[in-house]
């Protein structure tokens, strides 16, 4: 118990010392560093009693509004349960603003209303097949894949591990990233996710290079892991968990191997410049528009 506590204090700290000492940033990329740009984050609209949306969720939503690109919605969309009324009244008059230029993934509340319905009926073509809800498309250079992290150890998983070899297959020699909500690794209150074990090592083998997700309200960055969690410079994959999209924070717990960035103190989103060969991320904070974490990587 002393353990736990210890390590939750030491999340929390670590939080607000990023937070604090982050230094300020502006929303325009770098005139010389043009690139695709991907805009990302989850665990966004959350919804009262009474259809009152919680100002995290219109605070990300103005810092999206003024920020072309690609937006990511990486799960929990619509708080508590993913209704059609929690679509309508919490997601749509925020992010919804985006919807024309967003593509989504499911997160494990909008699965608390049977087969996820109305997240596919919101969604549409956009979303892929409806109850399945993996897909890919082309940004730019890059490759990107969205998977569905809630129909792990369901008859569809396979299914999906099937499809997601053959679609890697098929895109041998470009830059690529996966998002889907549960994070295979995370140092938040729901920690590390073995379910998403086979994904990893398909990702992997195929030379994936980023990894996004939410689930955990937080911001985490890793360094290149492997399968087995372990640091790999040279093939190894990085992740990052995105879960500040607006609703509540909570705190770190478990401190994993290899986190080199925890932010729990903030509302923000992850703005990705995507080139060719490589990309620069920047994590900015929805108050005061501040660039908490910043940095750059290569493709494999």
């Amino acid at each position: 118990m002393k353990r736990k506590v210890f390590h939750a204090l030491t999340g929390v700290l670590a939080g607000v010392l990023a937070f604090a000492c982050a230094p300020a940033g502006a929303v325009s990329p770098s005139p010389d560093e043009v690139g695709e740009t991907l805009i990302a984050a989850g665990d966004i609209a959350q919804c009262g009693r009474s259809g009152y949306v919680g100002t995290g969720a219109e605070a990300t939503a103005r810092l999206i509004d003024r920020m072309p690109g690609t937006v990511l919605a990486l799960g929990d969309l619509a708080y508590p349960n993913g209704t059609e009324r929690d679509f309508r009244e919490c997601y749509d008059p925020t992010w919804g603003r985006f919807k024309d230029r967003t593509r989504p993934t499911p997160g494990n509340h909008e699965h608390n209303t049977p087969s996820a319905a109305p997240y596919y009926a919101y969604w549409g073509e956009q979303a892929g097949v409806p109850g399945e809800g993996f897909y890919s498309f082309e940004l730019g250079a890059w490759h990107i894949i969205a998977l569905n992290s809630n129909i792990l150890d369901r008859p569809l998983e396979s299914r999906q591990e099937q499809w997601l070899a053959a679609d890697l297959e098929s895109h041998p020699t470009v830059c690529a990233l996966a998002f889907f909500h549960h994070p295979r690794f995370s140092s938040g209150g729901h920690g590390n996710d073995p379910r998403l074990d086979p994904l990893w090592r398909i990702l992997y083998s195929h030379g994936v290079d980023v990894v996004l997700g939410g689930h955990d309200h937080d911001y985490e960055r890793f360094a290149p892991l492997d399968p087995d969690g372990h640091r790999d410079m040279q093939r190894g994959i990085r992740e990052f968990v995105v879960g500040t999209g607006g609703a509540a924070l909570t705190p770190f717990l478990l401190i994993r191997p290899y986190s080199e960035v925890r932010i729990n103190g903030a509302h923000g989103v992850l703005r990705m410049t995507l080139w060719p060969d490589g990309y620069r991320w920047e994590f900015l904070s929805s108050s005061g528009v501040r660039v908490l974490d910043t940095g750059r990587g290569s493709c494999h």
